[in-house]
């Protein structure tokens, strides 16, 4: 299917919005629903993608 740009898949717009969707801080739970997936491995690859969540908790406990 083309998203008529060049270069880009639905595939790439897909991994993009989950990207955003982790790094807001979205629950894993709540990132496996949005992306329809019952397994964790996925939503996991997302949330260790960023470390904006790791600074984010860093600097509240702080």
């Amino acid at each position: 299917m083309s998203v008529g740009l060049a270069g880009i898949r639905i595939q790439d717009l897909r991994h993009a919005g989950n990207l955003w969707a982790s790094k807001s801080g979205m629950s894993t739970q709540d990132l496996m629903s949005r992306m329809g997936d019952d397994d964790m491995r996925a939503a996991l690859i997302y949330q260790r993608a960023t470390d904006d969540a790791e600074r984010r908790i860093a600097s509240d406990l702080s």
